[in-house]
C-alpha cells in the first residue's frame, strides 16, 4: 500500500498551571507570595526524515498529541515543559490545514522543521501578581490550551526525472530495466497504481533519481482516471521522459493528449523539457513507423528516439541524453521562509454574469479560461472535453440557473461560444 494523501488530527499539550503559594519558613510568618509557574505544553512537530518516502504509517495511527506542561510548585519552582512531539514525514511533504485548506508549510529537505500545533504557554504563578497594595496576592493563571488541528499531508516524491505517458505505454518497464527499483509489470491497463523512484547509477559519478508516475489518460486534470492523485508526483521533477507506446494507433496523439493534461493540471509542467522516447522498437510493427513518426515529431521540432525497454535496445543512450537534459534544466529556487497559513486560490472557482460590454453572458474563473484557451476548437472531442469540463466545474449548472436561453452567447476568455441545448 502507498499513501500520499492523509489526514490527522494533532493536539498540543496544554501549558502548566501556576501556583499560589506563600512562602513558609520559621521566624518568617509573611514570607511572601512563591507561587511557581506552569510548564509551556508540547509542540507538535514535523520534522523531514530522508529515509521516509511514503505516508503509510500515518494510516494506523490519526491522532497525534504532545504531553501537557507541569504545574508549578512552591518556592518558585517552576513545572517542567512537556516535551515537544516530534512526527518525522518523508521528503516532498506539503502540510495544508484541513478544514480552511491554508497551506502551513512544504518541507523538502532533511531535517527541515515545522511546528503545526504550537504548546500552550504555562500559567504565572502569584509570585508574579504582588504589588505594594496587594503583597500577598492570591492570584495565579491556569495553563493556556494546547491547539488543536486537522492537518493534510500530502506527497509530492521529489525525483530529478519523471516518466510520463499513457497506461501501459513502458514506463515501469523503463524504470526497472535501468534502476534497481522493481515496480509491478504486466500488460493491461493501470499496471502501476502508485509511483515508483529508483536511481539511475550511469557510472560512479553520474547518477539521477527517477520516478514512474502512473499513467495518465484525457482527462487526468479534471480527475478522470487516476487523475489529482497522481499528477501532483510530477510537480518536484526537472525533466521529463515521455514514453509513447509504439503499439498505439496514434502515438503522436497521445503525445498531444498527456501535455495538454500535464499543461491544464500545472502551467509549469507545459514548461519542464521533455526527452521523447518510442518504446517497443523491438517489434517489427514499431520499427516499421518509426521513420514516418521521427519525421512528423521533428516537423514540431521535436527529437524522437527510440528504445526498447524488454531487450535493453538504447537504454543507456537515453539515460544519457537525459542526464544531459537534466544539467540544463534549472534548480528551482528555495523558498527562504517556511510559507505559513497562506490562503490558497482555488482554481476551479469561477463566476458567471450578463456582459454589459458585450451581447451574451460571461464566464470567469483561471481553470475554465486556460481551457478555453488550449481547446481545438475545429476538433470535435476537443469541444466535447471542454463542454465535459464545464459540467463537471458546475458552469452548465450556473448557466442554466442564471436564465440562458438558446442561441445566446458565451464569452470565456477570448473565445465567443454559442449556447445550445
Amino acid at each position: 500500500m502507498f499513501l500520499d494523501s492523509v489526514i490527522i488530527n494533532v493536539h498540543s499539550g496544554k501549558g502548566g498551571d501556576g501556583m499560589v503559594h506563600m512562602h513558609r519558613e520559621k521566624y518568617r510568618p509573611r514570607g511572601g507570595p512563591d507561587g511557581g509557574d506552569g510548564g509551556r505544553g508540547g509542540s507538535v512537530i514535523l520534522e523531514v526524515q530522508a529515509t521516509l518516502n511514503t505516508l503509510n504509517k500515518f494510516h494506523y495511527n490519526e491522532e497525534y498529541k504532545a504531553p501537557a506542561g507541569k504545574n508549578g510548585g512552591p518556592s518558585n519552582r517552576s513545572g517542567k515543559a512537556g516535551k515537544d512531539l516530534i512526527i518525522q514525514v518523508p521528503p516532498g511533504t506539503i502540510i495544508y490545514n484541513n478544514e480552511t485548506l491554508e497551506l502551513l508549510g512544504d518541507l523538502v529537505t532533511s531535517g527541515q522543521r515545522l511546528v503545526v500545533a504550537k504548546g500552550g504557554r504555562g500559567g504565572r504563578g502569584n509570585q508574579h501578581f504582588a504589588s505594594s497594595r496587594n503583597q500577598m496576592p492570591l492570584t495565579a493563571e491556569k495553563g493556556e490550551p494546547g491547539e488543536d488541528l486537522a492537518i493534510r499531508l500530502e506527497l509530492k516524491l521529489i525525483a530529478d526525472v519523471g516518466l510520463v505517458g499513457m497506461p501501459n505505454a513502458g514506463k515501469s518497464s523503463i524504470l526497472a530495466a535501468t534502476t534497481n527499483a522493481r515496480p509491478k509489470v504486466a500488460n493491461y491497463p493501470f499496471t502501476t497504481l502508485e509511483p515508483n523512484l529508483g536511481v539511475v547509477e550511469l557510472d560512479p559519478e553520474h547518477t539521477m533519481v527517477m520516478a514512474d508516475i502512473p499513467g495518465l489518460i484525457e482527462g487526468a486534470s479534471e480527475g478522470v482516471g487516476l487523475g489529482f492523485d497522481f499528477l501532483r508526483h510530477v510537480q518536484r521533477t526537472r525533466v521529463l521522459i515521455h514514453v509513447l507506446d509504439g503499439m498505439s494507433e496514434d502515438p503522436a496523439g497521445d503525445y498531444e493528449t498527456i501535455n495538454n493534461e500535464l499543461a491544464l493540471f500545472d502551467d509549469r509542467l507545459a514548461t519542464l523539457p521533455q526527452v521523447v522516447v518510442l518504446n517497443k522498437i523491438d517489434l517489427p510493427e514499431v520499427q516499421a513507423k518509426y521513420d514516418r513518426l521521427r519525421q512528423v515529431f521533428a516537423d514540431e521540432n521535436v527529437e524522437l528516439f527510440s528504445a526498447s525497454a524488454v531487450t535493453h535496445q538504447n537504454m543507456r543512450e537515453l539515460m544519457w541524453k537525459t542526464w544531459q537534459v537534466l544539467q540544463d534544466a534549472p534548480i528551482p529556487e528555495a523558498e527562504e521562509e517556511m510559507p505559513v497559513y497562506r490562503a490558497l486560490e482555488d482554481p476551479k472557482a469561477f463566476q458567471v454574469f450578463e456582459d454589459e460590454d458585450e451581447e451574451g453572458w460571461r464566464v470567469t474563473g483561471k481553470m475554465i479560461e486556460r481551457a478555453a484557451a488550449m481547446t481545438y476548437w475545429e476538433q470535435p472531442g476537443s469541444v466535447r472535453r471542454f463542454q465535459r469540463l464545464m459540467k463537471g466545474l458546475g458552469v452548465d449548472k450556473a448557466l442554466r440557473e442564471a436564465g440562458i436561453q438558446e442561441g445566446e452567447t458565451v464569452h470565456i476568455g477570448e473565445w465567443d461560444l454559442e449556447w445550445v441545448d
